[in-house]
């Protein structure tokens, strides 16, 4: 496991995993929402981003983070494993409504200066919440198809269905590192 993709829902946990597996391993930890958000939540545009993850995963140690399909040809080829974060709805709801609180009543910045708001994030259709809704069936469904194509055999896949189990296989993967 050197070249990782860390895939899920929005609110599943995937950049905390990703930080974690990217420490316990010691190699680098890709953001694709850093690649692609530009001032103001403006998205960079398609060749830009396409430009900034493929120098990203050039290297041949990383952790990538992110369901962006429009650079899935860029990052999945190099991959050597897949680690699914396939949560029950109501926990990736739980998770992304304390991280919502959390950023807007501390106005962390996440990428290129943008903050979340309470009126975008809650009240409007913008809303990541909606976001989260619209998505968690459709990746559920896509995600075992996608993984099961011949073009992504290669990838060794871990799906983690439960918060307990994704803390277990930290824990074994951390052992590992140790070794």
């Amino acid at each position: 496991m050197r070249r990782i993709i860390v895939i899920g829902t929005t609110g599943s946990g995937k950049t905390t995993t990703a930080r974690v597996i990217a420490q316990r391993l010691r190699i680098p930890h890709i953001e694709l929402d850093a690649l692609n958000w530009e001032p103001n939540w403006t998205e960079a545009p398609r060749d830009i981003f396409r430009q900034r993850v493929s120098e990203a995963v050039a290297g041949e140690d990383w952790v990538v983070d992110g369901n962006y399909s429009n650079s899935r040809d860029l990052v999945w080829p190099r991959a050597d494993t897949a680690v699914w974060l396939d949560f029950p709805l109501w926990v990736i709801l739980w998770r992304l409504f304390r991280r919502t609180i959390a950023r807007t009543l501390t106005q962390e910045e996440l990428w290129s200066g943008n903050r979340e708001r309470m009126r975008t994030v809650f009240f409007s259709r913008d809303s990541i919440f909606l976001w989260a809704l619209h998505t968690y069936r459709r990746r559920r469904r896509s995600y075992p198809l996608l993984l099961g194509e011949p073009e992504h055999a290669h990838l060794g896949v871990i799906r983690l269905r439960s918060s307990r189990a994704a803390a277990s296989w930290l824990s074994a993967l951390d052992q590992a590192a140790l070794r």
